[in-house]
């Protein structure tokens, strides 16, 4: 059974409400699957550069600390020990070769898909049914956040545009941002712990760390889309 989701204007007023496929909200997927995907998200993100010296690496003196008999105290062999201040350090992290984790596309939607079912599940997804705005006015986010939503962390997704470019003589369909979001983008920019994303391109970890997710009517039809692949 399809699901309603309240829809808002921009103003905060609740206008109506839009209607969720039943695949979206009625979603069971393996809590290992999302585990692993966004496990594979968080090292990705890594740089893996990391460098630290080891004794055999910093630039230091080769002479004794002190003379190794006579003094009572136990031998040592050089300052540039670990021991000592600006000594090398000991099982320091270096640079890897590339970590990356492969995602599988398939499993990669699924995960998302269930990470949307629990929203919608819990009533902390909002339907906004435009984004597009005149001038930039952080004021108005501000209250419409306050009126349509419950928790201090939002997503905000947006929808796609689609333009066609030429690749090796032939023509290819690519995803972008749409220029009629900008001044809705700049309105956000200055409220913290809020992110705005487009749907198709949309990170799991973001929306598992979101209290609240709206999304726009256009970009709801385009979620269904892309998740119904």
């Amino acid at each position: 059974m399809a699901r309603q989701l309240r829809k808002f204007n921009i103003e905060g007023k609740e206008v109506g409400s839009a209607q969720v496929e039943d695949a979206l909200c009625n979603t069971e997927i393996s809590g290992q699957l999302v585990k692993d995907y966004i496990i594979a998200l968080r090292a990705n993100a890594r740089q893996w550069s990391a460098n630290t010296k080891g004794r055999s690496e910093v630039s230091h003196s080769t002479k004794k600390p002190h003379p190794q008999k006579g003094g009572g105290r136990s031998r040592q062999g050089s300052l540039a020990a670990p021991q000592y201040k600006g000594g090398g350090r000991v099982f320091a992290p270096k640079p890897k070769f590339d970590q990356h984790v492969r995602i599988n596309q398939k499993e990669k939607r699924a995960a998302i898909l269930s990470l949307f079912a629990e929203k919608i599940q819990n009533d902390r997804m909002v339907v906004l049914d435009s984004a597009e705005m005149q001038v930039p006015k952080t004021k108005v986010c501000s209250n419409f956040m306050k009126l349509a939503t419950k928790g201090a962390r939002v997503l905000f997704l947006l929808e796609n545009s689609f333009e066609e470019i030429e690749k090796d003589g032939e023509k290819v369909t690519v995803s972008c941002s749409s220029s009629k979001h900008e001044n809705f983008k700049k309105s956000l920019k200055n409220i913290p712990k809020t992110k705005f994303s487009n749907v198709i391109d949309v990170n799991g970890y973001d929306v598992i760390c979101a209290q609240d997710v709206v999304i726009t009517q256009e970009a709801l039809k385009q979620l269904h889309t892309w998740l119904g692949e």
